[in-house]
């Protein structure tokens, strides 16, 4: 760059440094907006009820003919300000009143201890 433009050109950040992306950025707010707002079954990859960094590179192959590393799909899904959180789950027949006996019983064996 200093050869083609001297101090200036070298200091010039108008052009990040590195690799450019694979996904444009339309693709990457597309695959944003997918992720949240729906599931893996819900797109035809399987029975998954949520995403991870080992559906999303099958689903870029498949969708865009991109080939990532699941580092490299981690490193753009924190770009994207996503972050993995395990899935909580509900008990649909939970009985709710069980459940508060439940707790308030661990709280005092624990206070026993």
């Amino acid at each position: 760059l200093f050869n083609e433009g001297g101090l200036e050109k070298l200091l010039d950040k108008k052009t990040p440094p590195g690799k450019s992306p694979y996904l444009t950025e339309e693709q990457q707010k597309k695959l944003k907006h997918m992720i949240l707002h729906s599931t893996p079954f819900e797109q035809g990859l399987g029975m998954a009820t949520s995403w991870d960094t080992r559906i999303i590179p099958s689903y870029l192959q498949n969708q865009y003919g991109i080939s990532m590393t699941r580092v490299g799909v981690n490193k753009m899904l924190h770009r994207l300000g996503l972050s993995y959180t395990r899935p909580t789950y509900t008990l649909a027949k939970g009985d709710e009143q069980k459940q508060r006996a439940f707790v308030q019983e661990m709280e005092m064996i624990k206070k026993l201890m």
